[in-house]
């Protein structure tokens, strides 16, 4: 896919990966709409990146907020090429020390908000496919927590398994229809997720930049090639 004058939809685009990629491809001559909560922190991103930068304040966990975001997209440029499911947190502690809030706050960001901005896009992207041969390319940023189960994560790794079983299963259903989806598992990331999360970071993380260009990479490849998974990990990660 070529990018430029693309149409590119990231939620979770106020802050670290989000805002990485917004730069990322928005330098790259795409149209960039991006969704976050934050309207302050969207607004700084618009000013720094420019015309290319549209934010839409949104919080994707609620349905007719998701939808009012596709139909501004719409509205405003026609048609929509790329969907990056990026927001995403964690809450880590001991299974038994997980309060029913953080369990729904983590299962509602991590897999609602991907399932609600996914099933707003496919129609168009199927309409799109209809009439030009393809239909556009989604890409899932999930995690190393999505591959393997570790102590004192359970919650963040239960929403990460499951969108990683939504991706796949999501990939072989709409292929047909001329839509890529791609899925990210990315180690640890030099961002404000740790912070959040409540635990120490790597001590040599990836950087934003690092997974940005990957996902630029990713965009770019032909309409037939498609590349379902990466798996991303420092390689040194204690220095």
């Amino acid at each position: 896919m070529h990018l430029r004058d693309k149409v590119v939809i990231i939620t979770g685009a106020s802050a670290g990966l989000g805002a990485q990629f917004s730069k990322d491809l928005a330098a790259e001559g795409a149209r960039v709409f991006g969704l976050a909560r934050r309207t302050e922190r969207l607004n700084e991103l618009a000013a720094d990146i420019g015309p290319a930068f549209t934010g839409i304040t949104c919080d994707i966990t609620q349905e007719e907020r998701v939808q009012d975001a596709i139909q501004q997209v719409l509205e405003t440029a026609g048609r929509i090429d790329v969907l990056v499911n990026n927001a995403g947190l964690g809450k880590f502690g001991p299974a038994d020390g997980v309060s029913l809030e953080e369990w729904n706050l983590q299962m509602d960001v991590n897999l609602k908000g991907v399932f609600l901005s996914t099933r707003a896009v496919l129609p168009v992207m199927k309409q799109q496919n209809a009439d030009t041969g393809f239909g556009g390319h989604i890409v899932n940023i999930a995690s190393v927590a999505g591959l393997m189960g570790n102590p004192n994560i359970s919650t963040y790794n239960a929403t990460k398994f499951g969108l990683r079983g939504y991706s796949e299963a999501l990939f072989k259903e709409v292929r047909q229809d001329g839509i890529k989806v791609s899925c990210f598992y990315p180690g640890s990331i030099r961002t404000e997720f740790f912070d959040e999360a409540g635990i120490a970071i790597s001590a040599n993380p990836m950087t934003p930049e690092d997974i940005s260009s990957t996902l630029v990479h990713v965009l770019k490849t032909p309409d037939n090639y498609l590349i379902s998974e990466i798996v991303m990990r420092p390689l040194r990660p204690g220095g």
